[in-house]
């Protein structure tokens, strides 16, 4: 261990650790020692206070646990501008007389303050990376840049943009791969295959293995566009992408709770990294008959991230909220109370969401060479007190207001809740000011149209 002081030392803490089998597990009364961004050591805290080591920031996290950062897998972080505007509405109503009509009314202003707004929701709420796809990326790029996050960004686009849509998301891409002391990774982001023509979805693969990028997307959503995909293709969503050569790619496939049997042996002949994103909270809301097929995914080895996708849908982007519903509507869907457990919940929110937006090898996990991305949860309060099973208490008792700090790469982001990087109140008022102009919609425009 180097003399010199480490950069950040949190001791006394719980850490959830997975063993060589992946399985989830806890160490008690822990130091953790972070040096240049990383995880130096994880280590029995008495015997880390023998050793004298001085850092430069230490927190005492008596009462807390270590998690790794929560990720969340899916989400157009912007379009928290717009939560609470589309209510009680079918898919395509959603779209087609709200969603889209406002988009269309986006700055890249607005992108700004909404992502400074999200930004600042998911920090307070554990999460420490997420994988966007929108618009006006470049604004969401300098925010992370500028609050500390972690994030994977692609800048999305329909074939109606013309050969444009698909040379800007690329262009994105390739201009930020890297950025921001690499915290932000980059991916082509074609919206779905309802939206962008097979040629392009085909040329996007090519684009994507020439230049090493992953592919984020919309595929399979809900039922309802995997049958009208059969009925005008006589293919499913997923075959569509296999034939477009985008299981050769690193896919993240968002919400899927439209894979049906056929797709299985699909996804499972892919010769790419294929991921899936589960965003449960807006499939209730939708009343969509399916969710995602997460035991049949797990299966074939397909990693499942966990996701909130936009708050105009899920209102919120609290994936805290995600791994409980996520264990709940499992247990429902699959009629089964031992699937998906507590522990089984944590995995996708740390190691399988890691892997699903293509850092699996740099965060995940509390580990020595890691990335610091951590967070420290409070377990003091009455409602996760007493503990018997501190997986159980972290999943269905705990919420996301018990987080006390968010760390990335190190740096405290949030601090015995205090936010350190983002002035919410400012951005506030900012975004109140500009709200009638962005919700407008009596220029009867849309950026799109939604009929699957």
């Amino acid at each position: 261990m180097s003399h010199s002081p480490a950069g950040l030392l949190i001791t006394g803490c719980t850490v959830l650790v997975h063993d060589g089998q992946e399985r989830v597990g806890f160490a008690p009364d822990m130091a953790i020692v972070v040096r240049d961004g990383r995880v130096e050591s994880v280590g029995a805290a008495a015997e880390v206070a023998a050793t004298g080591l001085a850092a430069l920031e230490h927190i005492d996290a008596r009462g807390q646990v270590a998690l790794p950062g929560l990720v969340n897998c899916h989400t157009h972080a912007p379009m928290v501008a717009l939560r609470g505007l589309a209510e009680d509405l079918p898919t395509e109503a959603w779209f087609n007389d709200v969603v889209w009509p406002v988009e269309s009314n986006l700055t890249a202003k607005d992108v700004e303050l909404g992502a400074r707004l999200a930004c600042a929701e998911m920090i307070r709420a554990g999460v420490t990376c997420f994988a966007d796809h929108y618009f006006s990326m470049d604004t969401v790029a300098a925010v992370v840049a500028e609050c500390g996050m972690r994030a994977h960004l692609g800048e999305a686009y329909f074939s109606s943009q013309g050969p444009e849509g698909r040379e800007k998301s690329l262009e994105f891409a390739l201009r930020h791969r890297g950025a921001a002391d690499g915290r932000i990774t980059t991916a082509l982001a074609p919206h779905a295959p309802y939206t962008v023509t097979a040629a392009d979805l085909a040329a996007t693969a090519e684009l994507a293995l020439e230049h090493g990028l992953p592919v984020h997307l919309h595929a399979a959503e809900n039922r309802e566009q995997t049958d009208t995909s059969l009925a005008r293709h006589g293919l499913t969503p997923i075959e569509v992408l296999d034939r477009a050569g985008l299981l050769a790619t690193d896919l993240l496939i968002a919400h899927g709770t439209g894979i049906i049997d056929r797709d299985l042996p699909v996804l499972e002949r892919a010769n790419g990294r294929t991921a899936v994103a589960t965003a449960p909270r807006g499939y209730l809301k939708f009343a969509w008959p399916d969710t995602t097929p997460i035991r049949a995914l797990r299966a074939l080895g397909i990693p499942v991230g966990l996701a909130t996708d936009g708050a105009a849908s899920n209102n919120s982007l609290d994936v805290w909220e995600s791994m409980a519903l996520t264990s709940l509507i499992q247990k429902s869907a699959e009629g089964d109370p031992r699937w998906l457990t507590s522990r089984q919940a944590l995995h996708h929110a740390t190691l399988q969401s890691a892997r699903a937006v293509g850092l699996g090898d740099s965060i995940g996990s509390i580990a020595p060479g890691r990335r610091a991305d951590i967070i420290l949860v409070d377990l003091t309060g009455p409602h996760t007190r007493p503990v018997h099973d501190l997986a159980a208490t972290l999943v269905h008792s705990a919420r996301s207001a018990d987080v006390r700090t968010t760390i990335v790469d190190g740096r405290p982001l949030m601090r015995d809740r205090e936010l350190l990087t983002l002035d919410v109140p400012a951005v506030v008022r900012e975004l109140e000011d500009r709200l009638p102009a962005l919700v407008d919609r009596g220029h009867g425009r849309r950026i799109q149209e939604y009929d699957t």
